[in-house]
């Protein structure tokens, strides 16, 4: 067992393993971070204050945005921090929140990323009933059940985690309080939370990834018995894009965390963390919007009014 005692903070190893990598790494996660949060911050103002883009799909789009800048921030700031320090410590309640707010904010991505593949299979495959379906009242109750549901259901794991004792080594081999890295520390009996995990990620993560491909699959076999060549291509394109972030999303986050058991914590799964805190939500406004034609309407309206503002 060890010995046990009451733990003050934590020693977050980061990528110390690879001394020259952590320099490497710093300037360019540190520009990706701050393009990702330039650019899901203009996709929110564009879409909060343009009326064409009132609608369901960029207001669920702007509380994916959002989601995605939390989520970022709640990890990345503190890992280009450790990058540079020479001891990297985070305290335990700190630790506590972080671990909290990363899995709180991540699951609310990804029902969010549910939600919009069902606002696209709603679009294309009944256009008809569109707005029927999709009111204003059904829009909100989807959004506000995203944002919720993840933090009420990741208080409990936090309580549990706050209650477990800690032997010899204080030393999280990770960049940020992540789960397994965290349970290995530990000198309790961690069966109990390590099979809530497994349920909450069967829950939130599986069960929103079925819900995606469904949705994507009926509008994938909607689109083949589009007659217009150019109308079928056009909405190909644009699924495509989406299920770019689908796939890098899901299959990083099954990867890591759809497996029971704390003995999964190697420096392959910080690399993909890390993927997942950076990449996606780098590639975010670049595929959901850029690629948009009214978006790239409000935006050349919107540069045309700084323009002329200057002048």
């Amino acid at each position: 067992m060890g010995n046990q005692t009451q733990t003050k903070e934590f020693i977050l190893a980061g990528f110390s393993a690879v001394k020259e990598l952590q320099s490497v790494l710093f300037a360019p996660c540190l520009v990706s971070y701050l393009v990702l949060i330039g650019g899901n911050a203009a996709i929110v103002a564009m879409t909060s204050l343009d009326s064409r883009l009132h609608t369901p799909m960029y207001f669920f789009l702007c509380n994916f945005s959002v989601a995605e800048m939390l989520v970022t921030s709640t990890v990345i700031p503190r890992m280009l921090a450790g990058l540079m320090a020479e001891r990297n410590a985070i305290s335990f309640g700190g630790c506590l929140a972080q671990f909290y707010f990363y899995f709180s904010l991540g699951t609310t991505a990804f029902l969010l990323l549910a939600v919009m593949s069902i606002d696209r299979y709603v679009a294309i495959c009944h256009p008809l009933h569109y707005s029927a379906i999709l009111n204003n009242r059904i829009c909100i109750q989807l959004a506000f059940g995203s944002w919720v549901i993840p933090f009420f259901s990741m208080i409990p794991p936090t309580i549990f985690r706050s209650l477990l004792s800690f032997c010899n080594s204080n030393q999280i081999n990770h960049f940020f309080c992540d789960n397994a890295p965290l349970l290995r520390l530990s000198c309790s009996d961690t069966h109990l939370i390590e099979l809530l995990d497994f349920l909450l990620a069967i829950l939130f993560v599986l069960s929103s990834f079925v819900v995606t491909t469904a949705s994507y699959v009926a509008i994938i076999s909607t689109i083949l018995r589009v007659p217009s060549d150019t109308g079928r291509q056009k909405t190909f394109s644009t699924c495509a894009s989406h299920l770019t972030v689908v796939v890098i999303g899901y299959g990083t986050t099954i990867f890591i965390y759809v497996r029971p058991g704390k003995k999964y914590s190697t420096d392959m799964n910080k690399m993909v963390a890390l993927l997942t805190s950076i990449v996606t939500p780098f590639l975010n406004p670049f595929i959901f919007t850029l690629r948009n034609k009214k978006v790239k309407e409000v935006f050349r309206d919107w540069l045309g009014h700084l323009q002329r503002t200057k002048l």
